[in-house]
């Protein structure tokens, strides 16, 4: 693989397959027994934001580790356009790397932080600046250049972490939590310019985090992990809306769960016996036969209240209002559990509910999904 001028290693030409980032069959382990990271294999395009998302420990961070080449992958091969990198330095692969702690060299100015990287690579003073004074006003932080990091807020601080790691031009961006120390209404901010900075340049992104707003405010696709496994790699809308097993539709979002034995099984519909014995119908997505048991996923903006002759109506008590501004969140007691969520608009012509009495509730079919027991 040659070296291009700045001594990283050339990654312009395309992969046979068309993928830019590729793990294949990657295994990781700290202690030669367990794995952390599990026969991973994932591919890429050029220009995507794909975000891995998951619990503490499920092996996300490790993976971006072992792209970035800060870890070593025990077995498989990981590749960018079709090159093994395992074995190049993290320093010769031309990766741009934001992390949370933001990792600014407290001694030197914005414009000496962002000039370092340049500098290490041998570019000219000249371009040096000129190359910063660009990636600062894409960050909109032109005017902060000679102020050293203590000098400026969190939020100031991660738009620099932001702009060095694409000061020296960089075809993949890696970032690790990378808005975690940020409150809410900055974090959110922040989701947006990341979005859209990606939008405009046209850079490939791997993200890291176990935040599920963000991972489907800003992706193409997202890679759900747990226990060193991908559990479903997809768009936002079809994790939401189409989770394909059982930890992927509790860990994305809110969502209901009713657990029940197969009756009956016909294309893709199941008849359900639940807890209290009613029934319901559901679709048929990872689930056995009949006589086996299985979980049914119902998200809780699918249920109507007060709306009957639907496939699936059942009497419930109201146990609880919440008003959260938008929505009134309800918690109702039904089929032998007293936490299944609806999300109530609050809006005119809704139901007004009180709090003991008995109401009807009922969803579509469609809306109701047969998975694997937990």
């Amino acid at each position: 693989m040659p070296e291009n001028e700045y001594g990283e290693f050339g990654l312009s030409a395309a992969s046979s397959d068309g993928a830019f980032v590729e793990f294949d069959r990657v295994q990781k382990s700290y202690d030669g027994v367990t794995l952390v990271v599990k026969d991973l294999n994932l591919a890429m395009p050029k220009g995507e934001f794909l975000t891995m998302l998951g619990p503490s420990g499920s092996g996300k961070t490790t993976c971006l580790m072992m792209l970035a080449g800060f870890e070593t992958a025990t077995h498989g091969e990981i590749r960018l356009d079709g090159r093994e990198i395992n074995n190049i330095p993290p320093h010769k692969r031309g990766i741009g790397m934001v992390f949370q702690n933001y990792a600014l060299f407290p001694h030197m100015s914005v414009n000496e932080n962002l000039a370092f990287p340049l500098e290490v690579r041998g570019i000219g003073r000249s371009e040096r600046e000129a190359r910063v004074r660009e990636v600062l006003d894409m960050v909109q932080m032109g005017e902060f250049g000679n102020r050293r990091p203590a000098q400026l807020s969190g939020g100031q601080q991660q738009r620099i972490a932001l702009a060095r790691a694409l000061v020296f031009d960089p075809e993949l961006v890696l970032m690790d939590e990378p808005l975690g120390a940020l409150d809410k209404q900055l974090r959110e901010h922040m989701q947006y310019e990341i979005k859209h900075l990606h939008e405009r340049l046209g850079i490939t992104v791997v993200y890291v985090t176990h935040d599920q707003s963000e991972a489907l405010t800003m992706s193409d696709r997202v890679a759900v992990f747990n226990d060193g496994v991908i559990q479903q790699l997809a768009p936002p809308e079809d994790l939401y809306e189409r989770p394909e097993n059982s930890f992927v539709a509790q860990f994305i979002g809110e969502n209901n769960k009713l657990t029940g034995i197969i009756e009956e099984r016909s294309d893709n519909v199941v008849k359900v016996r639940l807890a209290d014995g009613a029934s319901c119908l559901a679709l048929a997505v990872n689930c056995g036969g009949v006589g086996e048991e299985t979980l049914i996923s119902i998200r809780p903006e699918r249920v109507q209240i007060g709306r009957e002759g639907q496939a699936n109506s059942n009497e419930a008590r109201v146990e609880e209002l919440i008003y959260l501004g938008d929505h009134i969140r309800c918690r109702l007691s039904v089929h032998g559990t007293d936490d299944f969520i609806v999300k109530v608009p609050n809006s005119a012509g809704h139901k007004h509910l009180v709090v003991g009495e008995t109401t009807i509730i009922s969803w579509e079919t469609e809306d109701a999904r047969a998975l694997n027991p937990l």
